[in-house]
């Protein structure tokens, strides 16, 4: 395993998390006793497979149902000081709420301490407010890191960049979680903000919300050849040292084989250039073709936000996943996403084009040069992806 270190926290993180929110039995908390012990010996396997890798960041949330129950009959079976342990929780308005999260949290660990707390979805001013105002959730965390509960703070987040970056430049957290990856590079703003503050980076799900690279349609193969495209967008964020770690959300054990030939590649960094240069010129030259340079400079200007658009559309990210089914057949990734819209709250804002009325939406794309398409684009979007409504995966 290749470590980086994880900003002013000064821990060697491997360049692989284990992510925890998908090998756990199910979203909701249940006794221990309801655990099938097939589930249960299924992540146990998979932590021990990822430790025995050199994969020792192991990454849960209290809002990732068993998760941690689970993790507490393994974790303490190791020495403590070879983990690195991070558990989140949801900022709250009462910071008693968010106390007694934590107390959960630890008691299902099994732990005296976690090694990094994460204030979970950032995603709102109003959550923003939360953590940071005084006496609020960000000081009953200090509390818990002078009485040595807590090693370090950070935050996770899918909020727009300009609020990452603000919650960034309070210089109040050691690390951020967020959403970064060959087709989503909106956040780049941010993590260079934390790289000016020394933060750790960690991105959030690249193999998923990454274009379900576990399941990635040819064209993509073909492009990103000879990589997989998985093992591209592994060597891509890592290509950035302001990047120090992916979560691989490992749901067996054989999870991780798949990453691991990144790991030769990142030992020889020098030869990183000539590998993934053609493969970056591909793709972006099969997104001119499929969608003309003059749309890709100009088709986020002058978008509303969803708030500002009649029926709460969310106009870019339905355009943007035009751009990634277009371009690279991601027809599977753009309906798992396209119908999260209307069910996945702050954390994937804004509602489907069902139904929408053009002439509505001319207002609020006024300053669109492209106001005249969009309506129709919406609507073809919409009759190609729209379907069954999906959960986030927290509600299922």
């Amino acid at each position: 395993m290749l470590y980086r270190r994880f900003g002013r926290t000064e821990l060697a993180m491997p360049v692989f998390s284990c992510g925890g929110m998908r090998y756990q039995y199910q979203w909701q908390d249940t006794g221990l006793d309801q655990i099938p012990p097939a589930n249960q010996e299924n992540l146990e396997a998979t932590i021990r497979q990822a430790l025995s890798l050199g994969i020792n960041h192991i990454e849960t949330a209290r809002g990732y149902g068993t998760s941690e129950m689970q993790l507490g009959q393994i974790l303490p079976q190791f020495p403590r000081e070879q983990l690195i342990v991070q558990t989140k929780i949801s900022p709250k308005a009462k910071a008693e709420d968010f106390q007694a999260e934590f107390e959960q949290s630890l008691a299902y660990l099994q732990l005296d301490y976690v090694d990094l707390l994460g204030l979970h979805g950032i995603n709102t001013p109003e959550l923003l407010d939360y953590s940071l105002r005084p006496g609020g959730c960000l000081d009953q965390a200090r509390q818990w890191q002078r009485e040595g509960r807590v090693r370090f703070i950070g935050f996770s987040t899918h909020a727009p960049t300009n609020l990452i970056c603000q919650a960034i430049q309070t210089g109040e957290f050691d690390y951020v979680n967020l959403h970064w990856y060959y087709i989503f590079q909106d956040n780049w703003p941010a993590i260079l903000a934390a790289a000016q503050q020394d933060m750790g980076v960690f991105i959030i799900s690249p193999n998923n919300k990454g274009g379900n690279l576990y399941d990635p349609p040819p064209r993509l193969v073909d492009l990103c050849a000879p990589l997989s495209p998985m093992v591209f967008n592994d060597l891509f964020c890592l290509s950035y040292s302001q990047v120090h770690t992916l979560s691989i959300g490992a749901a067996r054990p054989t999870d991780f084989q798949a990453h691991l030939q990144a790991l030769d590649y990142l030992a020889e960094p020098e030869c990183l250039p000539g590998l993934l240069n053609p493969i970056v010129e591909r793709l972006e030259q099969r997104l001119v073709e499929a969608l003309g340079s003059d749309w890709l400079a100009t088709w986020q200007e002058g978008l509303p936000t969803p708030e500002e658009t009649p029926g709460n559309i969310n106009i870019s990210k339905i355009l943007w996943l035009r751009n990634l089914v277009l371009a690279y057949d991601l027809v599977d990734y753009g309906r798992m996403r396209y119908n999260l819209l209307g069910n996945g709250g702050h954390w994937f804002p804004g509602q489907p084009a069902k139904n929408i009325n053009p002439e509505a939406l001319q207002d609020c794309l006024r300053h669109s040069p492209h106001r005249e398409i969009i309506p129709q684009l919406l609507q073809d979007m919409d009759e190609l992806l729209g379907g069954a409504a999906v959960k986030r995966l927290s509600q299922s």
